[in-house]
């Protein structure tokens, strides 16, 4: 399975992004597909899940309301649309594919594989 993410860019708070994962390869192996984030001198952490096929979802609190994680299947990408953006959102934004049931979305040992990264930067 291979990841590819786009979308980031520069905006200012309050402001909106949209990320895309397209994913290719062994897609239906995937079983979730997740977006963690990692700024500067931070540990990496987790943003948003969406099983690949179901399309439940999980966020993290602090992204929970403010973003929406969605699918498209025929195209094999994953969106993650952020609305309200804070300069704390400021990131490094990575999708990552999980290919077992079980394990927890928020957790990054669950995902198998990894895109490149795509920087978000919000200015105040």
């Amino acid at each position: 399975v291979q990841l590819q993410a786009s979308g980031g860019g520069l905006v200012q708070a309050g402001g909106s992004l949209r990320l895309s994962c397209a994913a290719s390869g062994r897609t239906f192996s995937i079983y979730r597909l997740g977006w963690f984030r990692q700024a500067p001198g931070k540990e990496r952490e987790f943003v948003a899940a969406i099983n690949w096929n179901g399309g439940d979802t999980y966020y993290a609190d602090s992204v929970k309301g403010r973003f929406t994680i969605s699918r498209d299947n025929a195209k094999d990408t994953v969106y993650a649309q952020m609305n309200s953006l804070k300069p704390e959102d400021t990131a490094v934004y990575y999708c990552a594919a999980g290919l077992y049931y079980g394990g927890n979305d928020d957790y990054a040992g669950t995902y198998a594989y990894w895109g490149r990264g795509t920087l978000v930067t919000v200015s105040s």
